[in-house]
């Protein structure tokens, strides 16, 4: 977070030089107030480029053998560009070493699976969930270890979670 203030402080000086550059250049005869906008869009441009980057970023400093199975994109609104164009805000992906059966040729399956989110700072959880792979149901376990049935999910037949663990 430290560096991204920085980096949005630097976009802002830089942008503002341009501005001083441009008023160099003709002479004064553009206004004044042109400095502090190109400066405020250089900083909300250099933001934006950050969110739409962030989940690339985040893909390619994760291991091989994660797999990303859910992507979340929403429209914010506060940010009102993005309901033309969302981008990722939050994804999930099963770590694939950390797939493991209870018994050898049984139909559950352990695994955990991490949650990426793109907060003020980014925020990752994780959690062990068990698969039934002949009827899809997903449940996840809590902190005890037991089987958290109130939340039980069922699984479509294509969800690639589900064709990750299962497959």
């Amino acid at each position: 977070m430290f560096w991204t203030f920085i980096a949005t402080v630097f976009c802002g000086l830089g942008a503002a030089g341009i501005a001083l550059g441009i008023r160099a250049v003709f002479r004064k005869a553009t206004p004044k107030w042109l400095i502090p906008v190109f400066a405020g869009a250089g900083m909300l441009g250099y933001l934006i480029y950050g969110e739409y980057t962030w989940f690339e970023l985040k893909q390619s400093q994760l291991p091989e053998e994660a797999v990303i199975v859910n992507t979340e994109s929403d429209g914010i609104l506060w940010r009102p560009w993005t309901f033309i164009a969302p981008y990722v805000t939050a994804f999930s992906t099963v770590d694939t070493k950390s797939i493991r059966r209870v018994e050898e040729n049984s139909e559950v399956a352990h695994f955990t699976l991490y949650r990426f989110e793109q907060k003020l700072t980014d925020a990752v959880s994780h959690r062990v969930h068990i698969i039934h792979c002949g009827n899809r149901e997903l449940v996840p376990l809590g902190s005890d270890g037991n089987p958290r049935v109130d939340n039980m999910k069922q699984l479509g037949a294509n969800d690639k979670l589900y064709k990750t663990v299962c497959q």
